[in-house]
């Protein structure tokens, strides 16, 4: 798909085992039917997996009709948006890969708040 990180460099893999991304390609691509925008390449932490579940958003569950493993702290797992900022403003978010995230999270967060859980940056 070509789609661009935040610093508009081409998006890198986010994670292929287990599968992520809207598309389950491994990457946070978007496009117009991705309402929940899942392009915040994240590495789950116990914190926010069990913060996400209260929220009513259960990653951490196996559910094999989905092909879905469930998650452990360790996995890398493209995030959406909006939850990614809501766990941030309750103190929960996890750190986060900017070279695996795609730009148009910044019509969302600010990019210095999202530099202060990189953890690829030079």
């Amino acid at each position: 798909m070509n789609q661009l990180n935040v610093f508009d460099e081409v998006l890198k893999e986010c994670c292929s085992d287990p599968i992520t991304g809207f598309f389950r390609d491994g990457f946070c691509n978007t496009n117009e039917y991705d309402h929940g925008l899942h392009i915040v390449c994240c590495l789950m932490n116990d914190k926010f997996l069990h913060y996400s579940h209260k929220q009513g958003n259960d990653l951490i569950t196996p559910k094999p009709e989905f092909n879905f493993p469930g998650l452990k702290e360790g996995d890398s797992w493209c995030v959406c948006a909006l939850r990614w900022k809501e766990a941030y403003e309750n103190g929960c978010a996890p750190k986060i890969y900017l070279r695996r995230t795609n730009k148009k999270v910044l019509q969302l967060v600010d990019f210095n708040i999202l530099k202060e859980f990189a953890l690829d940056l030079e």
